[in-house]
């Protein structure tokens, strides 16, 4: 068999060519940036850690450096403190206007006391002879409307007779076991000079258009309207709006008013508002207390 001639240029190229390959490989594996996390496969299913945490800092919105915080707080540790007394005083401060009295120390601006006048209230009833108590020890007492003041003060100035009264007297009878019965007398010019319960009523206190008998019993009890409609002065009582009735009778009307009534049957001085009444007739005049 023939031989082939072989160049020893030719062996000594292919002796070398596996050395060169082993070569190139450790080259390769050496090389800065090379291993596993260079490898395109790893980078695309293991993203850089940037890349991460800039993702998990987005899921909240946004994204939070050390460096960011830790400059804020330093920014509000070197605040000055007269600013922030400035915002503590906005912040303190209502939002709302205030009245300047409220807030102000000015004594002229705090309420003072009020004073009373020492005077009658309007449109009450007074007292004027012989009060009379009850068993509990309270002030039996009739009172007088302000529309029967009126009308008993028109009856004096047309008849020019200021000491007229209005007397009041309650009898057995009528409809209801006992009825009202009303008529004008003529005081005295000068009431009795004791008062009280015992108190003795002199027996020329005046007399009735008949003449037989007093005006002013023992145990009457006259009660005058005190108000500014009343036409009176406080030097002359007896000027003013008056009724007198009887011990027995006040017994039956404590409590209660007399009004004067404007009604189509007439008009006419009525007892109303009794609270031991427990029944009464339509004229007003008859009434049943309780038993």
């Amino acid at each position: 068999m023939a031989s082939i001639p072989i160049c020893s240029h030719a062996l000594a190229a292919a002796s070398s060519a596996p050395r060169s390959i082993l070569h190139l490989r450790r080259v390769l594996c050496l090389a800065p940036g090379s291993g596993p996390s260079s490898s395109p496969i790893l980078d695309f299913l293991l993203p850089p850690p940037a890349s991460s945490a800039y993702a998990s800092s987005g899921r909240r919105g946004y994204a939070t450096t050390p460096s960011s915080t830790e400059s804020q707080a330093r920014t509000r540790q070197h605040r000055p403190a007269s600013s922030r007394r400035h915002y503590a005083s906005r912040l303190s401060r209502p939002s709302i206007n205030v009245p300047s009295w409220t807030t102000s120390r000015n004594p002229t601006n705090v309420p003072q006391p009020r004073s009373f006048a020492t005077t009658a209230p309007r449109g009450t009833t007074q007292t004027l002879l012989n009060p009379q108590m009850d068993d509990d020890g309270n002030e039996m007492r009739l009172e007088i409307t302000s529309r029967a003041a009126k009308r008993l003060a028109k009856v004096m100035e047309k008849d020019g007779n200021s000491r007229l009264a209005l007397r009041i007297q309650v009898e057995s009878g009528g409809c209801h076991g006992f009825q009202y019965l009303m008529s004008l007398v003529t005081l005295p010019e000068q009431l009795p000079t004791t008062s009280g319960p015992d108190a003795a009523v002199e027996p020329d206190a005046g007399a009735d258009a008949g003449g037989s008998e007093p005006v002013i019993r023992d145990d009457d009890t006259i009660f005058t309207y005190a108000g500014e409609d009343s036409g009176a002065s406080s030097a002359d009582p007896l000027a003013a709006p008056k009724i007198i009735l009887d011990t027995p009778s006040l017994e039956l009307l404590k409590g209660s008013k007399v009004d004067f009534t404007m009604e189509l049957i007439g008009s006419q001085f009525k007892i109303v508002d009794n609270p031991l009444a427990t029944s009464s007739c339509g004229c007003g005049t008859s009434f049943d207390i309780k038993a």
